[in-house]
């Protein structure tokens, strides 16, 4: 190693992996990179993808199912081992084609399984129902729901999973869902929800960045006090929700979970069997103060 160091020498892994079709590249596919849980799990899936000798390559993507499709042929170019997606979904035919090549496909967060793959997937339809429950244990009579357009497999799980438990409580739900998924969308759809004569009274937005702008659009634009006149639940649980100035009761992704299986299972052997693998996992509620202290009882 001395003399490799004094020569300057180093170890071509690429061309390695020519030859062993094991080049160690994982290539991590996903869109709005900017976000805080986009960026949290990002962070903790190249550290965690570093640690068990792999190097990541990230590709940014826009969120559409073509924008994939580009980005995963582009991983095939460059011989990638296996690649993450976490944004889109790819044909059948191009997934085929990467299986065929050797490569091995995780898709985080995505809804349509498909065989030789690993789908891992958080059970957002129970944490909509759950939402709603515990809005209703708060006392609120007027529930309302927020979303983006981003229409993603899990926005829509939440969504529905929310509706459902309205449904069969017998309870009206108004929903606003518009824009992107940011805080200026919270932001905006707060300053038309709140400006109604009628208000809601609690509201489950499914991302903590429009529960953050929906927030400070309900304190400084109408004077409202969280949770006393509006309860707010969020989703993610992002550094910025346990901030004092939120203190937002939200449901926490299991990061570590989710790449954790990841990496387990890229580490693992490469399964024989052509069915695909799911693993569902729960995203706890975690308390903070923006639900009233009832629904704690």
């Amino acid at each position: 190693m001395a003399a490799a160091d004094t020569l300057g020498y180093q170890v071509n892994h690429l061309a390695r992996g020519l030859i062993s079709s094991q080049s160690g590249l994982v290539a991590i596919i996903a869109a709005e990179i900017e976000t805080p849980f986009r960026a949290a799990l990002l962070s903790s899936l190249a550290q965690k993808l570093q640690t068990a000798g792999k190097t990541p390559v990230l590709i940014a993507t826009e969120n559409s199912d073509e924008s994939v499709r580009n980005a995963l042929r582009q991983a095939t170019s460059y011989r990638t081992e296996a690649a993450i997606i976490l944004s889109g979904m790819p044909d059948t035919a191009l997934t085929e084609m990467c299986l065929r090549h050797g490569m091995r496909l995780v898709l985080i967060n995505r809804d349509d399984a498909q065989p030789g793959t690993l789908q891992i997937r958080l059970n957002d339809h129970a944490a909509g129902k759950v939402a709603f429950n515990t809005l209703m244990r708060t006392g609120c009579k007027r529930p309302a729901l927020v979303s983006s357009n981003a229409g993603t497999p899990s926005l829509v799980s939440r969504i529905e999973g929310f509706e459902d438990a309205a449904k069969d409580h017998g309870t009206e739900v108004f929903k606003m869902i518009r824009g992107e998924t940011s805080y200026d969308t919270g932001l905006q759809i707060g300053t038309d929800l709140f400006a109604q004569d009628v208000r809601p009274d609690g509201v489950f937005c499914v991302t903590d960045l429009l529960a953050c702008g929906l927030m400070d659009a309900a304190r400084c634009r109408f004077s409202l006090n969280v949770p006393n006149d509006v309860a707010v639940i969020g989703y993610d649980n992002i550094p910025q929700s346990g901030w004092e100035s939120y203190d937002l009761t939200t449901f926490s992704q299991p990061i570590d979970e989710i790449n954790e299986a990841a990496i387990n299972w890229l580490s693992s052997p490469p399964d024989v069997a052509t069915e695909n693998e799911i693993i569902e996992l729960e995203a706890p509620l975690i308390w903070r103060g923006t639900i009233r202290k009832a629904a704690t009882t």
